[in-house]
């Protein structure tokens, strides 16, 4: 047998060379694998994503009254407001833009949107912000108490954006609504930014419900459904069948991307909540949640939860954009005995994927609309995250 004889220098290159393969695996390794833990003491960033009229308000108080929490109803207002000529497709970048920074504490790019001198009042709907009523920012309400809107309207709202900013920095917790993005990849830089830990909470709802909601506040919608539908000309008759259709659409596209095959940065971020099952079992969805971008429960939340969620009305015109203590189910149901047949059916046609995909069931009649004793509510799993093979087929969209 041939005897082969390797000087000293060759060895040390040889070992060098393998060191560098192990070196260079690893860091192929590190970029495929999902996003590694945060540390502990990491800020958590949540994105509670939804539409209009789905309880996005609710889940925004339920995220706001916690002590941890930073919170701010809908800062992307800004965005379409000031731009709103413009389509939801033109304007999901500045909207991306905008959360990254406001995540990130930073402020200033607001002002881009805002008045000259702008101030916490300058802010869509600051006052359904605990954080804003409470120290840096204004002395009126403690950490640890729930806000009164009321007093904080009358009380608050005078500080700067650099005291928005200090606030924002002391929280463990920063958790913004939104409804104006239609997609998740506009997403994906934050998702895959070190400085960001981002969770997303899809909230959605049964669009005949939705349909009945929004009509209680038609003209609040108008600016929106235009900027939803591109500007696009539409008849009036059918401009909020279209604008459920986009909705309907977005809903189907963002579950299919979160859970289908997602990236790997994605896996562990995304969480699909149903209004109605949180209208079911509050306290059990909402601990869910909590657990999910880990907060803990206390028992002065699961206290007001509860009260929240058991009162004895349905819901007015005037409350539509107020959280009063209402039946939760009674809300989630009103739809069956208050939207017309005629309707119920357009909806159905136009957003039947998403409801088949969610676990809504249709019905087929006046008769059966009406008869609460049927639930239309498929059942769904415990929330798990799990990668799909990948031979499974997408479903079709609407």
């Amino acid at each position: 047998m041939p005897r082969y004889r390797v000087n000293c220098s060759t060895m040390m290159f040889l070992v060098i060379l393998q060191g560098a393969g192990v070196v260079l695996f690893f860091s192929w390794y590190t970029q495929l694998s999902p996003c590694d833990p945060q540390p502990s003491n990491a800020k958590v960033h949540v994105l509670l994503l939804s539409s209009w009229r789905s309880g996005s308000s609710f889940l925004g108080q339920v995220f706001s009254q916690h002590p941890s929490v930073f919170y701010l109803m809908e800062p992307s207002w800004h965005v379409w407001t000031k731009l709103q000529k413009n389509g939801a497709r033109a304007l999901r970048m500045a909207v991306r833009d905008l959360l990254r920074s406001v995540f990130q504490c930073d402020f200033s790019v607001m002002e881009s949107y805002l008045p000259e001198y702008p101030n916490v009042s300058s802010l869509f709907m600051w006052s359904h912000s605990r954080a804003l009523c409470s120290p840096p920012i204004c002395s009126l309400t403690p950490r640890n108490q729930f806000s009164n809107q009321t007093l904080c309207l009358e009380k608050c709202g005078a500080e700067g954006l650099q005291g928005v900013e200090q606030a924002c920095d002391s929280y463990s917790h920063v958790v913004y609504k939104d409804v104006r993005l239609f997609e998740l990849e506009s997403l994906y830089p934050l998702l895959q930014d070190s400085n960001l830990n981002l969770r997303i909470i899809h909230l959605v709802r049964d669009p005949r419900a939705v349909v009945r909601s929004r009509e209680e506040s038609a003209k609040a919608f108008m600016s929106d459904n235009a900027i939803v539908l591109e500007q696009k000309r539409i008849k009036e008759a059918e401009v909020q069948y279209q604008v459920m259709q986009e909705i309907c659409r977005s809903h189907v596209r963002i579950n299919e991307r979160a859970v289908l095959k997602p990236p790997p940065f994605l896996k562990g971020r995304y969480k699909l909540v149903r209004y109605e099952d949180m209208a079911r079992n509050p306290l059990e969805e909402i601990n869910a949640m909590y657990q999910f971008v880990g907060l803990e429960m206390t028992t002065e939340l699961a206290t007001w939860i509860y009260k929240v969620t058991h009162g004895k009305g349905k819901g007015s015109i005037k409350e539509a954009f107020k959280i009063t203590s209402r039946s939760a189910t009674n809300v989630s149901q009103a739809w069956r005995t208050m939207l017309p047949y005629n309707k119920v059916r357009r909806i159905q046609e136009v957003c039947k994927g998403a409801m088949s995909l969610l676990g809504y069931r249709t019905v087929n009649s006046e008769k059966e609309q009406k008869r609460l004793d049927i639930d239309l509510l498929v059942p769904r799993e415990p929330y798990q995250f799990s990668w799909l093979p990948d031979k499974t087929q997408h479903p079709n969209n609407n």
